[in-house]
């Protein structure tokens, strides 16, 4: 099984999905199973079906909260690449160039990324004109302080431009930072949405700790 350099998930992602799909089903059937035996006036088995909801909420937020204690900061060097794991790893984002302009009360960065289908990590079976459509990236420089810094303007090959295995496409985004910011760094993470927030493992999830780019 191929294992990326470096990715957005510190536990497989294809166990992450099923965990988080499995937890989702068995607490609802759990939770109906014992809303029946109530009604039929079957308080013990009502109460084993609780205590099994609560067992396995249990297990899987230490999970989470281990994963995501477990994880640490990693700030990649130029040209290294950062792995997107839906549930295959198949895009790799880096950092190709960076460039700075003078701007009224600001430093104008212009920085290059590049978006990478890896070949290797479809099957044999995948039909090779099959394409991935990415998903929406939100992309921020952070300095030192913590302050968050958006794209200003986008050129290029847009992010969520559709790519099949070994293509690869450069996006240059533009960021107006404040000339004192110190110790810039790149984050390209996945747009937060549900479920991430509680995926075991994804680096969206509840205190799970970033991989960034340095400038």
């Amino acid at each position: 099984m191929f294992t990326p350099p470096s990715s957005n998930m510190n536990f497989p992602a294809p166990l992450a999905v099923m965990g988080f799909l499995a937890a989702a089903a068995g607490t609802v059937l759990a939770l109906a199973a014992a809303a029946i035996a109530w009604f039929a006036r079957k308080p013990k088995f009502a109460r084993a079906c609780l205590l099994i909801v609560s067992a396995g909420a249990a297990l899987y937020v230490g999970l989470l909260l281990g994963f995501s204690l477990a994880s640490h900061p990693q700030v990649l060097t130029r040209n290294q690449e950062k792995y997107f794991c839906e549930i295959d790893c198949h895009l790799a984002y880096s950092l190709l160039d960076v460039k700075t302009e003078p701007a009224a009360g600001s430093t104008h960065y212009l920085v290059t990324i590049r978006t990478r289908f890896d070949e290797t990590t479809t099957s044999p079976s995948r039909p090779k004109d099959a394409t991935l459509t990415p998903s929406p990236r939100t992309i921020l420089l952070i300095d030192v302080a913590g302050h968050e810094y958006l794209p200003v303007a986008t050129q290029g090959t847009p992010l969520l431009t559709h790519l099949k295995p070994s293509d690869s496409y450069t996006t240059r985004l533009a960021f107006d930072v404040p000339p004192d910011a110190k110790s810039l760094r790149l984050l390209i993470t996945t747009t937060p949405a549900w479920p991430d927030r509680i995926v075991i493992g994804d680096e969206n999830s509840l205190l799970h700790r970033k991989t960034y780019f340095a400038l």
